[in-house]
C-alpha cells in the first residue's frame, strides 16, 4: 500500500508499505479522504517535533471504509462506512473526573501515534463512529473538525435568539459559525484577510474586517446596544483577544477556541464590570461527534464550499507547500486511493 511520512525539516516521503494486519482491538480501516488541519501545518513547520517520532504518518481528519475486524472486536462489520475519533484515552485515571477526552495522559492519533494518511489504517476499535449507507466520505472527512465546532457551540450554552460573534473566519472559524446559525442564533464574523471574508458572506454569513470597520459599534448597532452574548475566539491574535471583551455584553460568555501556547494580556476588569465568563474548550466528546454526523448526513448546511481542493495522497509534499503559499483556503482533502 502506499503511505505517507512526515520526515522533519518540512518533507513527506511516499513510500510503498505491507498491508498490517488487525490486533486485537484494531480494525484496518480503507481510508478514502483525510483533510489537512492546521495541526498537521503545524507539524510540517516543526513545531510539534517533540511529540511526532519521524518517521510518521500523520493525520487525523479522516472518513474511509472498515477492511478487516481484529479479534475481540464486535459491533463493526467489514464493508461499513467510518469516521475516526482520534483520542486514545486508554491511560484515563480517577483524577481525570471522567473527562477522558482531557485526561491528563491522552495521546492524539495522528500525532503522538500513526495517523491516516496512508491507504490502509489499523486503529482501536473504540474511536470508531459508524456513518450511514448513503454518508458522502468526502463530507464525512469534515466529521472531525466539525466536532470541534459542535462542542464550542455545546459548551458555551448559545441559544436560539442569541447573537455570536465568531473572531476569525478560518475553517474552524466558518464551521462554528454553521454550528451556530443552526442553533439559530444571529452570527457575526470577524476577519481581517479579504478572501475569506468574501467566503464567508458568500456562505450567507455577516463577515466584516476590523481593520475597516470598528467591531465593538457594529455589533452594537446589530444588537441595540446588547452586543453579543457569545464571543468564540477562534483567531489565536493578541487583537482578538484585546476585542472579546469589548465586543462580549452584560454576563456574556466567551469560549476559547484558539491554542495560545504563550501567556497574553486579557483585561480582567471587563470580567469584573460585565460579570463575563470565560470558557476553556479543548477537542471533542462523543456526543459531539454523533452531532456532527447528523450534521454532515442531513448535509442542509454549505459543507461542500468547505472543500477548497481534492489531491491524490501522491502529492502530499506539494500540498503543504502550496498551503504555505496560498492561506486563503478551507480545507484540502488528501484522496488516499490515489
Amino acid at each position: 500500500m502506499k503511505a505517507t511520512q512526515y520526515e522533519g525539516n518540512k518533507t513527506f516521503s511516499v513510500i510503498d508499505k505491507e498491508i498490517a494486519a488487525p490486533e486485537q482491538g484494531e480494525v484496518r480501516i480503507k481510508v478514502a479522504y483525510v483533510g489537512v488541519c492546521g495541526t498537521d501545518v503545524h507539524v510540517y513547520h516543526g513545531m510539534m517535533d517533540k511529540r511526532v517520532n519521524t518517521p510518521e504518518t500523520i493525520g487525523h481528519e479522516m472518513s474511509g471504509v472498515i477492511d478487516a475486524v481484529g479479534e475481540g472486536v464486535t459491533g463493526f462489520s467489514v464493508g461499513e462506512k467510518v469516521v475516526v475519533r482520534p483520542l486514545d484515552d486508554r491511560k484515563v485515571k480517577a483524577s481525570d473526573k471522567g473527562f477522558n477526552h482531557i485526561c491528563e495522559e491522552l495521546k492524539f492519533i495522528g500525532i503522538d501515534s500513526p495517523g491516516a494518511m496512508q491507504q490502509y489504517w489499523n486503529v482501536p476499535a473504540f474511536t470508531l463512529h459508524k456513518l450511514k449507507d448513503t454518508t458522502d466520505l468526502k463530507l464525512a472527512a469534515l466529521i472531525e473538525p466539525l466536532s470541534v465546532a459542535t462542542h464550542d457551540v455545546r459548551l458555551s450554552g448559545l441559544v436560539k435568539g442569541e447573537t455570536a460573534v465568531v473572531l476569525g473566519g478560518g475553517p474552524i472559524g466558518l464551521l462554528v459559525a454553521m454550528v451556530a446559525k443552526e442553533v439559530g442564533a444571529d452570527v457575526i464574523i470577524s476577519e481581517v484577510n479579504p478572501k475569506r471574508i468574501a467566503k464567508a458572506k458568500e456562505l450567507g454569513f455577516d463577515a466584516v474586517s476590523p481593520i475597516d470597520i470598528d467591531l465593538v459599534e457594529y455589533v452594537r448597532e446589530k444588537t441595540d446596544g446588547r452586543l453579543a452574548d457569545v464571543v468564540f475566539e477562534v483567531a489565536g491574535v493578541q487583537p482578538a483577544l484585546d476585542v472579546m471583551t469589548e465586543v462580549a455584553g452584560i454576563r456574556g460568555r466567551i469560549l476559547m477556541v484558539a491554542i495560545h501556547g504563550e501567556k497574553k494580556p486579557v483585561d480582567l476588569f471587563k470580567f469584573f464590570w460585565k460579570e463575563l465568563k470565560l470558557i476553556g474548550a479543548r477537542v471533542y466528546e462523543k456526543e459531539d461527534y454523533e452531532k456532527s454526523i447528523q450534521l454532515i448526513t442531513a448535509n442542509e448546511l454549505p459543507f461542500i464550499d468547505m472543500i477548497t481542493d481534492v489531491q491524490p495522497l501522491s502529492n502530499i509534499q506539494q500540498v503543504f507547500e502550496n498551503i504555505d503559499n496560498n492561506p486563503d483556503g478551507m480545507k484540502v482533502l488528501m484522496d488516499c486511493s490515489l
